[in-house]
């Protein structure tokens, strides 16, 4: 293997402490502990697990996290009143819509209810269009987490070719404009485009956001190219691949994230990264 391995879980450990010291001057600040709430509708317990992850990560920098756990066959009113509820509770810094919600119920009602300022995954429309525009804002955690590892390993973005495969809202646009933001030459791939791999062989950074378990073969791969990998697909024996043949691709590439361990680790950290932003924004400091 010649690839150098990004590797998520060492970099979100020092995240985290970096974190844990804005979160005890925020603390100082504003007298009480910067606040998540955390909605989700039904029991999915893959969602749970993930809430009650992010409750801990709260607890171990120093946030709180409320958790507001609604049934699944609540109304897409009630729904809509218990966010706007949230986005109007001075006391709420933060809120976070557990993804994808139930059948019969619509994200973009819920969307309107939420105040942009408090949108921790960057997913409301007024700051996906700051984005766009190149301006501050709350940028999606998962891409943003990606851009963080590129840079904290010192590789150069500025003048290079990058792809980002996948154009979902969450991740794949998203991270088009960081790249593009960072002033790399951006091509955004997708089911539709023609011989993928001939795309990729011209670009020194890939980004995968496909959800296909390996799509990017080595042979896509441009020598010493950069490669992460968000994708996290679950395998029938139960275990976790990305869209990137990792071995493979390890080969021919100069750095890639592994799955897990790569740019998972990584995210929730910048959900707190995007914490601290909007408690500063919100009140001011």
């Amino acid at each position: 293997m010649s690839a150098r391995i990004l590797d998520g879980k060492a970099l979100a450990q020092e995240l985290r402490a970096e974190a844990a010291a804005q979160i005890a001057e925020l603390r100082t600040q504003i007298d009480r502990p910067p606040t998540i709430a955390v909605v989700q509708v039904g029991d999915d317990p893959a969602a749970t697990r993930y809430v009650r992850s992010i409750d801990r990560l709260c607890q171990s920098l120093g946030a709180a996290c409320r958790a507001i756990a609604l049934p699944a066959e609540t109304a897409q009113a009630d729904l809509e009143a218990t966010v706007a509820t949230l986005s109007a509770d001075d006391r709420i810094d933060g809120i976070l819509l557990q993804l994808p919600l139930p059948a019969g119920l619509t994200l973009d009602g819920v969307l309107s209810r939420l105040a942009p300022e408090k949108d921790l995954d960057g997913i409301h429309p007024i700051n996906a269009g700051l984005l766009a525009q190149g301006r501050p804002t709350l940028t999606p955690n998962t891409p943003a987490g990606g851009i963080e590892l590129i840079q904290r390993y010192g590789i150069e973005i500025r003048g290079r070719r990058a792809a980002v495969v996948g154009r979902s809202a969450i991740v794949g646009r998203p991270m088009a404009l960081l790249l593009l933001q960072a002033d790399a030459t951006v091509t955004i791939c997708h089911s539709r485009t023609t011989d993928l791999g001939a795309v990729l062989r011209e670009c020194d950074i890939i980004a995968a956001a496909a959800g296909r378990p390996g799509l990017i073969t080595a042979d896509m791969v441009k020598p010493g190219a950069t490669v992460i990998d968000f994708g996290t697909n679950v395998l029938a024996d139960g275990s976790m691949v990305g869209d990137v043949d990792f071995a493979a691709v390890a080969e021919v590439a100069g750095a890639i994230t592994p799955v897990p361990g790569g740019t998972g680790p990584v995210t929730n950290v910048m959900l707190m990264r995007n914490l601290i932003t909007a408690t500063r924004t919100r009140l001011g400091i």
